[in-house]
């Protein structure tokens, strides 16, 4: 499979009715199908981080302190 076709048969890692009322409701704005891929997407990114971590300090549990968001 390519990159080109990866996104639409992703699995969807958010709920998209949370996230459309979030961006509607603070921002009265609609939301995009693409936008919610690249949260599942990001979702997903953080948390392979996030089990690397915990692999890394010999746990078998992801904990808060594995998952770093360094952008927001």
């Amino acid at each position: 499979m390519d990159d080109s076709t990866e996104g639409s048969g992703a699995e969807v890692l958010v709920v998209t009715s949370k996230v459309k009322k979030l961006i509607k409701e603070k921002g009265g704005m609609n939301t995009s199908a693409a936008t919610v891929e690249i949260l599942s997407k990001a979702v997903e990114k953080l948390c392979m981080k996030g089990i690397e971590q915990a692999k890394q300090d010999g746990r078998k549990t992801v904990m808060d302190r594995d998952i770093v968001i360094d952008h927001i």
